[in-house]
């Protein structure tokens, strides 16, 4: 599939490790990164982008801002989005850059979706390259719409069987991680197949495909179905035309992994591939429960969260964050929002949150937070903390006990 989408954004039949200059479809830059990219951008003494329409800037990482400094950061950025005409900007409290650029329907099949954001890899859930890139790489997109590639390799991961209650697309994504490592997918593309997938949601893949840098994808690409087209009617900003792998195209390395017998699943801190069934590490305490981001913010992660949660009340600080308006409006509407504030949760605003350490539930020295993010790194939360990555059953579940608890058991 990758192959097929940079032979179509380059005008030339390219194939793996071939470097081509391609054509993006789309680019995004949100608050942390168009900060940088704007300046390398000045710096060359460029005036103009290549095409404001195709250029999609979201306020997510530091919203509401935290400090006088990302205040005037997001200012002088606004003034920048004015002076070059750019309709598709989204400020504080619209959500996350995964979340709305999708929801806008920016992300399609067959196109080439370029982020200033590692888990810009989030649309291949729709059959796109998405990618990420550097600020100053970014630069070069706003000044050409271009940029050079290098043509990955792939892996094929096929899942099968059907998932068991309270086993979500999370805790296969990080079965898949475990099983591939770290850096088993370095500069390769990732696509998935077996029924496991086709059976998973929009959102479910969207977690899926988020993920793949966490095992140093360039992109996690699931081919699109019907469900992809259903979510696209009406939102797709322009037509496009799906591609699919050949039934005989070549794979770097193929992986299989067993949904059927899928337990949950939990990633040890500090690294993302350290991964375990969660009755390896049941009862470990927690300081604080983190449900949100752009792998686990979505409308159907507060509902399982909800469903969990109703009737009950949470033992320790629980951080709940939509990943974007609409999920929060339509959460407010369905009474999941209620259930979540009736159990004790706090209800940040659509964004990043504490994810990457900036605010809105940052961790203290030697606090455990078992979170529904993509990355347990060590200091991402918070320089001294502890981070469980989970699903959002896990993680609602361990909120009840104040422990890794398995969401099957409450």
């Amino acid at each position: 599939m990758s192959e097929k989408i940079f032979s179509k954004a380059s005008g030339k039949d390219v194939k793996a490790n071939e470097f081509v200059m391609a054509k993006v479809d789309y680019a995004m830059a949100h608050d942390g990164t168009s900060v940088l990219a704007v300046r390398s951008f000045k710096n060359m003494g460029l005036e103009n982008v290549w095409d404001p329409k195709r250029i999609v800037i979201p306020f997510d990482h530091l919203t509401p801002a935290n400090t006088e400094t990302t205040a005037d950061l997001h200012h002088d950025i606004r003034e920048w989005i004015g002076g070059q005409g750019i309709p598709n900007f989204f400020d504080v409290g619209e959500g996350i850059c995964h979340q709305v650029l999708p929801e806008n329907g920016f992300a399609m099949p067959g196109k080439l979706v370029v982020g200033a954001d590692s888990h810009s890899c989030t649309y291949g859930a729709f059959g796109a390259f998405g990618t990420g890139v550097g600020a100053t790489d970014m630069s070069e997109i706003f000044a050409s719409g271009e940029l050079w590639f290098r043509v990955p390799e792939t892996i094929k991961v096929t899942a099968s069987g059907k998932l068991k209650k309270d086993v979500l697309a999370k805790d296969v994504t990080l079965k898949v991680i475990g099983t591939v490592g770290a850096s088993g997918a370095t500069y390769k593309a990732a696509e998935f197949y077996g029924d496991t997938i086709t059976d998973l949601s929009i959102s479910g893949r969207m977690t899926l495909s988020n993920m793949a840098i966490e095992m140093g994808a360039k992109a996690g690409i699931v081919p699109p179905d019907q469900k992809t087209f259903d979510f696209l009617e009406g939102r797709a900003v322009e037509g496009y035309e799906p591609v699919y792998a050949d039934e005989d195209a070549e794979y770097c390395a193929e992986y299989d992994i067993d949904g059927a017998n899928l337990e949950p699943q939990i990633a040890l801190p500090h690294q993302v591939d350290n991964v375990c069934d969660v009755s390896e590490i049941e009862g470990k305490k927690v300081d604080q429960v983190f449900i949100g981001t752009c792998t686990n913010g979505r409308l159907e992660d507060l509902e399982v969260a909800a469903e969990i949660l109703k009737g009950e009340q949470v033992a320790v600080r629980t951080i709940v964050i939509p990943a974007s308006r609409s999920i929060m409006l339509e959460a407010v509407r369905n009474g999941t929002a209620e259930t979540l504030l009736d159990a004790g949760v706090t209800l940040g605003s659509p964004g990043c949150g504490p994810c990457l350490g900036g605010h809105m539930g940052v961790i203290g020295e030697g606090e455990v937070c078992i979170s529904t993010a993509n990355r347990n790194f060590r200091g991402r939360m918070g320089k001294g903390g502890f981070i469980y990555l989970s699903s959002p059953a896990t993680a609602a579940a361990s909120a009840i006990t104040g422990e890794i608890t398995d969401p099957r058991t409450v």
